[in-house]
């Protein structure tokens, strides 16, 4: 069952050339970030470009039952913020829908507020692990209530007094760092994250943006990022780049499907999620930036991405992981199209995303004629290079929209058909896929 109503089974087949312009959504993170760092402005805060997918809206949601004022007037949306530790305590549980990201940076976000929150979701989001966010919360004098194994429905009693905290995040994860960046904008004093990894930064570019005192110095230890609590943030009028990983999925089918010729303007090219782009241009890929410049404080461009007869298996450096952790399952389907085995290692993250989405991809892969080893944190894709991958098979989505879109893409390449079980998930992050797909000449169809 899709978390939006019956399943929507759904079938790609191998198409001719994909031409043309594709208008991907606005940036799911910083979209996500745009709204709750607008309703902890003072002021009236402005947003263009917010990806309106499910998720977003969720959040949107969220931040008006927390005493903010969201609304969309034409092609802008308005935040009147409430300020800094102004959050109202909601009437009603928060369903956060299947947003993880939603759920972790708002629990973040009203910790340091002396009030009470309910969170709950959807059946995927119920079964994500909460407690590596409410651990550190707990650091600040918060206190959570879920199900067993730290789980949604969850209510999160947030701190009278709360007291900054000094905390490393245990495994690399821009959801953790930055609720506890959030929490700490109502903490007085210094509150200091230390990430052994970098993980995306949109939070720290962001804070910075809206006036927060907030620095980051590479030590030692890692990554230092040192935030000033209590400040007042200043609204913002913010164009929101297009969305990098839903970028990935018209580059990707770019390269395999011959002829192909694709432009995606305006991308973001923040260095901590550009990691899908650099690895394939390492694979062969003629993947070419236009028009570089910087929007709202973020690098950007237009990303034109053309058929690639000559990919080739490349060993993905670990370090790269969290710059690209959402697009390894669409990764794999191009390292298939590929001469030689792909390797990707220290992505153990990819085990409690929406789903499992090593074992997804995996599954799905194998059914479809590529050979595939797996372990805890790696797995390796043995590519068959352009026009021998076989398809025709049925792959399981898991309500994952990633997983559904990637088997979606390799069904247009693939020599037979590609059918997955549930694309209505999709919807959570790219509700226009399939329109935006079929525009460029693919041919996508609900069966």
């Amino acid at each position: 069952m899709s978390s939006h109503g019956a399943p929507v089974p759904m079938l790609s087949r191998k198409c001719g050339p994909l031409t043309g312009e594709a208008h991907v959504p606005g940036d799911k993170s910083i979209s996500h970030r745009a709204l709750i760092l607008g309703a902890m402005a003072v002021g009236e805060t402005r947003v263009t470009g917010l990806l309106e997918g499910q998720d977003v809206l969720d959040t949107a949601k969220a931040m008006r039952a927390f005493g903010a004022q969201v609304e969309k007037r034409g092609d802008t949306w308005y935040v009147q913020g409430v300020g800094v530790g102004g959050f109202a305590e909601p009437e009603a549980v928060i369903d956060c829908g299947n947003a993880g990201t939603g759920v972790r940076l708002i629990m973040g976000a009203m910790a340091t507020s002396p009030i009470t929150a309910t969170f709950t979701g959807d059946a995927s989001l119920r079964k994500r692990p909460m407690g590596r966010v409410t651990d550190p919360l707990a650091l600040f004098g918060a206190r959570a209530f879920g199900r067993s194994g730290g789980r949604l429905p969850m209510t999160i009693v947030g701190a009278a007094d709360p007291m900054p905290v000094r905390y490393t995040v245990p495994v690399p994860s821009a959801q953790v760092k930055s609720a506890v960046l959030l929490a700490g904008l109502n903490a007085p004093g210094q509150t200091v994250v230390i990430e052994k990894e970098a993980t995306r930064d949109h939070t720290e570019r962001m804070l910075a943006g809206f006036g927060a005192e907030i620095s980051t110095e590479v030590t030692d230890e890692g990554r230092v990022i040192t935030l000033t609590g209590r400040p007042e943030l200043v609204p913002q009028v913010i164009d929101v780049p297009r969305d990098p990983s839903s970028a990935a999925f018209p580059v990707c089918a770019a390269l395999i499907v011959p002829g192909s010729d694709v432009l995606v303007p305006n991308i973001g090219l923040n260095p901590t999620r550009a990691g899908l782009f650099e690895t394939l241009r390492e694979m062969g890929a003629d993947l070419t930036y236009e028009n570089l410049r910087e929007e709202g404080g973020e690098p950007a461009a237009d990303l034109r991405a053309r058929f690639s007869p000559n990919l080739r298996g490349v060993e993905v450096p670990p370090e790269r992981a969290a710059s690209m952790i959402d697009e390894y399952p669409v990764l794999s389907v191009v390292a298939a199209f590929a001469k030689g085995a792909t390797v990707m290692r220290g992505v153990k993250e990819l085990r409690v995303k929406e789903s499992d989405r090593i074992a997804a991809m995996a599954d799905g892969l194998r059914a479809a004629g590529v050979a595939v080893e797996d372990g805890p944190d790696w797995w390796i894709v043995e590519g068959l290079g352009h026009g021998a991958v076989p398809g025709g098979a049925v792959a399981v989505s898991h309500l994952d929209h990633r997983i559904a879109m990637s088997f979606l893409v390799m069904g247009m390449a693939s020599e037979a058909p590609m059918q997955v079980d549930d694309g209505g998930p999709i919807a959570t992050s790219f509700p226009i896929f399939e329109g935006l797909m079929a525009r460029l000449g693919a041919e996508i169809e609900r069966i």
